[in-house]
């Protein structure tokens, strides 16, 4: 896999808001200023807008809903159906009697992520619905999902 090249740039700041920063960086487990820099970045590159429609991302579309409410179930299922190259998994919790809760592990488009959150919150009985990605590399392993990792622990023993 190629390293990425890094590039190396200075930050002037008031000495308060560094000293802000650095209490930061011990709180939150930051070896240095740099990588919580990089995060500070890639999260706000992440923000609605931040991110190009035709930009691979992955993440989730968490939703909760009333499946009491009249072919909601069916309705969800129909969608998930249109958008099934997009969705990797799902879960689906009980919350309540009327409530639940269900979790798409997505994968694709931004554009296509963002169109099938919003065709699910807007349907009668969707009480939340929110999309959080992440950038996706594309390469030709993610194309179609061909890797040489195990998902399995090594045992640490050479076949």
């Amino acid at each position: 896999m190629e390293k990425d090249i890094l590039t190396r740039f200075g930050v002037s700041m008031p000495e308060e808001l560094v000293k802000q920063f650095d209490l930061y960086l011990t709180e939150q487990g930051y070896t240095n200023r740099s990588e919580a820099i990089r995060d500070l970045v890639r999260r706000v590159l992440l923000e609605p807008g931040g991110l190009q429609a035709d930009r691979p991302v992955a993440g989730t579309i968490v939703m909760v809903y009333d499946h009491h409410i009249s072919d909601l179930p069916l309705t969800l299922i129909e969608l998930q159906h249109d958008y099934h190259h997009q969705i990797i998994s799902t879960m689906h919790v009980h919350l309540n009697h009327h409530q639940c809760l269900e979790i798409l592990v997505v994968r694709g488009l931004h554009a296509q992520l963002r169109e099938l959150k919003q065709r699910i919150q807007v349907l009668k009985g969707v009480h939340y619905a929110e999309l959080s990605v992440t950038f996706l590399e594309q390469n030709d392993d993610t194309a179609d999902h061909k890797h040489s990792h195990s998902h399995r622990p090594s045992s640490g023993r050479k076949p």
